[in-house]
């Protein structure tokens, strides 16, 4: 059976607007037990924010978190699966841009979800190791 992207994804994914804090969107990202926080300005994705974008376009460059905002640093325009989509498409775009998250919009373009390797090899192999790592609560990868 194929299976297609909503059936795997991480619904309901956390969101900052562009002019939070690199502080604050940190805050949200521990609070959440997430690696990463997509970027949305008046309901629509803008870009995608990860724990490793903070340390090294912030951190290291000696950026102030507290007056630093999340659209300066954050990754934009981030490529997108559908709901719909088939897994492999997903598993295939994440391959070729060496990504670790897609978001997930409808056609329309509403944000419903992420999808993340976690979440993809819970589908492919819930036995093994790396699942039962991206299952756990609080994993960074979701």
């Amino acid at each position: 059976m194929t299976r297609r992207v909503h059936e795997v994804m991480t619904d309901h994914p956390v969101t900052v607007e562009p002019l939070t804090s690199l502080a604050e969107a940190a805050r949200v990202m521990r609070d959440a037990g997430i690696g990463d926080v997509l970027v949305v300005d008046q309901g629509r994705l803008r870009g995608i924010l990860t724990d490793r974008d903070l340390v090294v376009r912030a951190v290291a460059e000696g950026r102030d978190p507290a007056e630093t905002t999340v659209r300066a640093i954050c990754s934009t325009d981030p490529l997108t699966v559908g709901p719909d989509d088939l897994v492999d498409r997903a598993v295939d775009l994440m391959r070729r841009n060496a990504l670790r998250r897609l978001p997930v919009e409808t056609e329309s373009g509403e944000l419903v979800g992420i999808v993340t390797l976690g979440d993809l090899e819970v589908e492919r192999d819930p036995g093994s190791p790396l699942a039962s790592i991206a299952a756990a609560e609080g994993s960074a990868e979701r």
